[in-house]
């Protein structure tokens, strides 16, 4: 399986703050569309990846108050991203050995959409059910 094939799956929808942005809306944003990322974009250009581990240290730094701190100050500039056709044996190791919880799919400079080790889970076992009920018929049908 390919990560196009989860994309495909999970569908489309990106919902992204500005680097300027404050980080309690982003806070706000991710409450209320039950997200654990945002995509940081800069004039419609990746600049990085906000996710709720950003927000929790910034939360835990200032002493539970987020106040006038703006997105560029807490987000991850440089994310490690995946390519639409990596396996997903590849993306589960980039993401371990990261420590990503969320990665962006790009192609040739463009976002496709966003990855989440939720979104991995839910594929494998998928995928391992419908070869598990593959097989059962398989054997079931066999000749005796």
């Amino acid at each position: 399986m390919q990560v196009k094939e989860i994309l495909r799956v999970k569908g489309s929808r990106l919902l992204s703050i500005e680097p300027g942005g404050r980080a309690v809306d982003a806070v706000t944003t991710m409450a209320e569309q039950n997200l654990g990322s945002l995509v940081v974009l800069d004039q419609g250009r990746m600049a990085g990846m906000l996710t709720f581990h950003e927000l929790l240290g910034a939360l835990a730094k200032a002493g539970g108050a987020l106040g006038d701190l703006r997105v560029k100050e807490i987000m991850v500039a440089n994310p490690v991203t995946a390519g639409p056709d990596m396996e997903v044996n590849d993306l589960r190791r980039t993401m371990l050995e990261t420590g990503a919880r969320y990665l962006p799919v790009m192609q040739d400079g463009k976002l496709l959409g966003v990855i989440s080790f939720r979104d991995v889970a839910k594929a494998v076992l998928e995928e391992q059910d419908f070869e598990n009920k593959m097989l059962k018929g398989y054997i079931k049908n066999w000749p005796a």
